[in-house]
């Protein structure tokens, strides 16, 4: 289902305060089929550079319209909806395809698996065109792999934004680790409690 913005971006959640922009780590986000190596890098921007003129897109290489991005968060995410803004000339991505916590995976891999949900895409090269996700199923994202596996005719394929909108936890998934590495008990511990006694001594 796609969401029409015919409506006045400032008086709704169009804008930053529901953007993942910044919760994307972006030192890790990769793309399988990408003709110039990194260049998936520069599809993530914030909401309002979505159309900016930069001539940095990420395009697959020619004759080959396929293009697999991964997306990994910086914290865990939920995610409520998924904006691509495409090229012109049949070389919008026609088809979307998401996988939610799967590192790793190549073509082979995104052609024989279940996404967790598929979009037919429309050309929308003025970024007014928003995807909505089946929320439930996008709780707890620490990734998102996106699969284009075709356009519309062109040579090649190309992405010139990918946005994200949703909810962060305040968590990074590292400190959480870390509070439940705290929280299990330490047989050593235990041992040194039980020899000495056993139970908590109160200092005055």
């Amino acid at each position: 289902m796609a969401c029409l913005h015919d409506h006045s971006c400032e008086d709704h959640d169009c804008s930053t305060d529901w953007s993942l922009y910044k919760h994307i780590d972006l030192t890790k986000v990769t793309a399988l089929n990408e003709s110039v190596p990194g260049s998936v890098k520069s599809v993530f921007k914030a909401w309002e550079q979505r159309l900016s003129s930069s001539e940095e897109h990420l395009e697959s290489n020619e004759g080959d319209p396929e293009l697999l991005v991964y997306i990994p968060f910086t914290s865990d995410v939920k995610i409520k909806s998924i904006s691509i803004v495409g090229g012109a000339d049949g070389t919008s991505p026609s088809k979307m395809r998401a996988f939610i916590n799967r590192d790793g995976i190549d073509f082979s891999d995104a052609q024989g698996m279940q996404a967790i949900q598929e979009w037919d895409l429309a050309e929308n090269l003025q970024g007014v065109l928003e995807y909505q996700t089946r929320y439930s199923k996008f709780q707890s994202v620490a990734s998102i792999t996106l699969h284009f596996p075709e356009n519309f005719g062109g040579e090649t394929t190309q992405i010139h934004y990918i946005g994200l909108k949703g909810e962060a936890t305040q968590l990074k998934r590292d400190v959480v680790a870390t509070i439940v590495y705290e929280l299990m008990p330490n047989p050593s511990d235990h041992k040194a409690r039980s020899e000495s006694g056993g139970g908590l001594s109160h200092v005055e």
